[in-house]
């Protein structure tokens, strides 16, 4: 098991006491929505941890913030809407 998933099961792992169930919503056009506090494991193997009780986590990888959502790709999103309806 590679490091980065190591860290991942080590977190997913606690006890059911420790673990809540956590929402997880796919929005389409945007950032993927995780309700409840969440322990977020980088690429690079860091572990980032909000507290807040919804974190959008970016999908698009235009966020200053990233894993975060910046809304960066709302931008974007509203360019290329008038070329797909030509």
């Amino acid at each position: 098991m590679s490091k980065r998933a190591a860290s991942a099961h080590e977190l997913a792992s606690g006890s059911s006491a420790q673990r809540a169930r956590v929402r997880v919503e796919i929005t389409g056009e945007g950032p993927v929505l995780v309700h409840g506090p969440i322990d977020v494991v980088t690429p690079e193997g860091a572990v980032v941890r909000s507290e807040r009780a919804v974190t959008a986590l970016c999908t698009c990888r235009r966020s200053r913030r990233f894993p975060f959502c910046d809304t960066s790709h709302r931008d974007r999103a509203r360019r290329r809407r008038p070329e797909a309806q030509k």
